[in-house]
């Protein structure tokens, strides 16, 4: 029947799952948050050093209130 496939297309999707949820926890354990950011273009990559030249953490979301006056 056709719930014979079920079991097979779980272990695919499973599969195909594990590389994104590893990558979650991996982040996790290596970086300290979940997530990391893309520094696949040069603009990219400045934007990374500007955040840890302004504030220390390239993860902390950064507004004008960071910039310093002088």
């Amino acid at each position: 029947m056709w719930f014979e496939i079920l079991p097979s297309a779980a272990i695919v999707l499973a599969g195909l799952a594990l590389p994104h949820v590893s990558g979650y926890v991996m982040n996790k354990l290596v970086l300290g948050n979940m997530y990391r950011r893309s520094l696949a273009t040069q603009d990219l990559r400045m934007q990374y050093l500007r955040d840890i030249r302004l504030t220390g953490d390239p993860y902390v979301t950064n507004g004008l209130e960071n910039i310093p006056d002088s």
